[in-house]
């Protein structure tokens, strides 16, 4: 009985070690969904706006109407530029980062379009992203170099218009990276992370006439933009890789014409978006007795990343609806010429906490268009922009019309008659009209009358 009774003994302490090791490291779903949880991967300036007209809505821009900077968010709707006033242009955009604290900071867009037929447009864009300037110290604090770190990516896109309403882009992107010049340690050196990704986006752009014959007109707009989609990234020679920023966006938005001419128009849009990338995950630390950061989700392949990520959050379908992100944006332009517009951009606490709200102003003169934005933090979460204005620039320039040769038919001039040949002289209309039909006679029949 006695040695019965210590294997009872044993078994009860073993099952309650268990158990207190299980409820140690198991976590409700509730406790997992409140936890902060951000998606993190390399590269992340891809993500952000360099496009101001979109950074003054919120970041909308997937469903927006095409402009020289508009193919960032949304390759596809370049093919539906207006020919005869968007057949080629160039687009510039600055926008400083984290101004209140440093000045050498800033992200910069250089983009171009062309219209090689009316339902086919292909695009290029550079981004650089600077770091700004660095100083480098040794182990007594003394200063040895100074570095500048810096990012950039270059794309080239192609765009198809299919009937009066539909259009798919696909763009091919080519991504450097070198954030730690110069460093690393005497076993592991830093290198720049090179990358290669790809877009493949859908326009869909309807318009409603008034069928009464009325002056107002309505506009459905719908985009789907999977971006990013491309290789992992690493800065040393570890064989764990980190994803970049991949992401599915759908855009909505309705404009309404007021007048036949358009000049009043007025857009309303909607856009969410959801990286593709896998939800870090957490593994019960035996020693520690926590629950603590794991690198396995990073094995997956990007496909595999990309299909896991709708349903990996440890906090469950809860988790995975606040990994969406949100930004509602409205727009007016009057005569094309001058454009006022806001937006709010929303993220939720436990995947970032971006939350911010946006104005901005367009003017257009000529061939030359101004976009500025201006964002205003709403939250605690403190954003490189808070309190920031951009600017981009943008000249979009049409088709040129030939003009009549000098001297043809089209100038309304006669033609010089050839030597010997009689001109008939124009016939009076006005006095056929009147019954007068005598004709006009050379002086020498006349003076044979």
């Amino acid at each position: 009985m006695r040695f019965t009774g210590k294997k009872f003994t044993l078994v009860v302490v073993s099952v309650l070690a268990c158990l207190s090791s299980f409820a140690q490291s198991s976590i409700s779903r509730a406790d997992l969904a409140n936890r902060i949880n951000t998606v993190t991967t390399a590269v992340p300036f891809l993500r952000i706006t360099g496009d101001t007209r979109s950074g003054g809505m919120g970041d909308v821009g997937i469903a927006i109407s095409p402009d020289a900077n508009g193919a960032q968010l949304n390759g596809a709707k370049m093919a539906f530029m207006n020919p005869e006033t968007q057949n080629f242009g160039v687009g510039l955009s600055f926008t400083p980062w984290l101004k209140s604290l440093v000045g050498d900071i800033y992200l910069a867009n250089l983009t171009g379009f062309y219209q090689i037929k009316k339902v086919q447009t292909i695009h290029m864009s550079l981004r650089y992203f600077s770091l700004g300037q660095i100083q480098y110290t040794d182990d007594q604090g003394n200063n040895t170099i100074q570095v500048h770190p810096n990012e950039f990516f270059i794309d080239a896109g192609y765009s198809r218009r299919f009937g009066d309403i539909a259009a798919v882009g696909a763009t091919l992107r080519f991504i450097y990276s070198n954030i730690a010049p110069n460093a690393g340690t005497t076993t592991e050196s830093i290198k720049p992370g090179i990358a290669g990704a790809a877009d493949i986006t859908v326009m869909i752009d309807k318009k409603f006439e008034n069928k009464k014959g009325g002056d107002i007109s309505h506009e459905l707009l719908w985009g789907l933009a999977i971006t990013n989609l491309g290789s992992k990234m690493s800065y040393t020679s570890n064989v764990v890789k980190d994803f970049i920023p991949t992401n599915l966006g759908i855009g909505f938005g309705y404009k309404l014409h007021l007048d036949r001419a358009d000049k009043h128009v007025v857009g309303v849009y909607l856009d969410v978006n959801k990286l593709l990338v896998p939800t870090p995950q957490y593994k019960y630390d035996s020693v520690s007795h926590n629950n603590v950061p794991s690198t396995s989700y990073k094995s997956q392949s990007v496909i595999q990343g990309a299909i896991s990520s709708f349903y990996d959050a440890p906090g469950g379908a809860i988790e995975e609806l606040r990994s969406i992100s949100t930004g509602v944006g409205a727009e007016y332009f009057y005569k094309g010429m001058f454009g006022l517009r806001m937006g709010y951009f929303y993220e939720h606490p436990t995947k970032g906490n971006r939350n911010f709200l946006t104005i901005g102003a367009t003017i257009k003169y000529n061939v030359a268009t101004l976009h500025m934005s201006y964002l205003v933090p709403t939250s605690n979460q403190r954003n490189p922009l808070d309190n920031t204005f951009s600017f981009s620039l943008a000249f979009e320039f049409g088709k040129s019309k030939k003009k009549p040769v000098e001297g043809s038919p089209a100038d309304n001039v006669a033609p010089t008659p050839d030597a010997g040949q009689q001109v008939t002289p124009p016939v009076d209309k006005k006095n056929k009209k009147n019954g007068d039909t005598k004709k006009d006679v050379t002086p020498q029949q006349e003076g044979q009358k």
